[in-house]
């Protein structure tokens, strides 16, 4: 992954971070999380200690930030029938 990093979700802690991450891993798009370390220590989110923001190389910040948006409105949908 290159060094020009864009912010394109901040997460309220680890969990939801890594399911992110992994959201945008699965589209072939590889992230990165940045954050203070009480996400991993403490495990929890208190105004904003603890947030985590996912992030994507330049190349691919419209692409993950189209994914997210879709997924967050509701219209991502899995193939209910994959390989066919």
């Amino acid at each position: 992954m290159d060094r020009d990093l864009r912010c394109v979700f901040i997460a309220n802690g680890e969990v939801q971070a890594e399911q992110v991450a992994s959201f945008l891993r699965g589209h072939g798009i590889e992230s990165t999380l940045l954050g203070e370390s009480t996400r991993r220590t403490h495990g929890l989110t208190l105004d904003g200690l603890g947030a985590a923001e996912v992030c994507v190389s330049a190349a691919d910040e419209e692409r993950a930030a189209k994914l997210l948006k879709s997924a967050e409105a509701g219209e991502f949908r899995l193939d209910e029938n994959p390989g066919t």
